[in-house]
């Protein structure tokens, strides 16, 4: 059954509210949508999606737990062999609020809810899966990463030994990278330069 909240409840009472969502449970069942107040919409999905996981279970035990909130049987036995097996595969979220326009006599906040019946893609579910699974790996190697540059560098440094590049070597390595910017015509002419030196 739903949670109690603080404030004003949807119907009169607590009786009143609990029989209020269980027939907006049955016509949604029956009916796969319906539009209704979005403050009835978002009380209503938790309920439906707890329904429709007995129905998922299936057994005799699942079907008296929601026979207690929908008193149709048809539209038990509706959910139990119908929508059950179209969502067999789905790991929850059964049902979505789309928000609509305002009511016309009051302004009230309308919305459309609705059964998601159609079936989760495999594409979908490996994407997922691989999206988790990465992030699973990003935060296991976070600290491991962070933590190796810190111990490797001074091991590099007392096992390595210094190595001291002149100055000519240096100016020799970095000039094919400036004779790709210079013309062709210009670079024999530093050359010749640096062998007057």
């Amino acid at each position: 059954m739903p949670t109690p909240t603080k404030g004003p409840r949807l119907g009169g009472g607590p009786a009143h509210e609990r029989l209020l969502l269980g027939n907006l449970a049955t016509s949604l069942f029956e009916h796969r949508r319906i539009t209704t107040t979005e403050a009835k919409a978002k009380r209503l999905r938790p309920l439906a999606e707890r329904l429709v996981t007995f129905a998922k279970r299936g057994d005799l035990a699942a079907r008296r737990r929601v026979l207690t909130v929908v008193k149709d049987k048809g539209v038990v036995h509706e959910l139990f062999t119908e929508i059950a097996p179209l969502v067999a595969d789905r790991p929850g979220g059964y049902t979505r609020i789309t928000k609509i326009g305002p009511r016309k006599g009051d302004n009230a906040p309308m919305a459309v809810i609705e059964l998601v019946l159609e079936p989760l893609s495999p594409k979908q579910a490996t994407v997922a899966e691989a999206t988790a699974a990465t992030k699973r790996a990003a935060k296991k190697d976070a600290p491991k990463k962070a933590a190796a540059p810190v111990e490797a560098a001074p091991a590099e440094a007392e096992d390595a030994p210094v190595e001291e590049v002149p100055v000519e070597t240096a100016e020799v390595e970095a000039a094919p990278a400036e004779a790709q910017d210079v013309p062709a015509e210009d670079v024999p002419a530093e050359k010749d330069a640096d062998d007057t030196k």
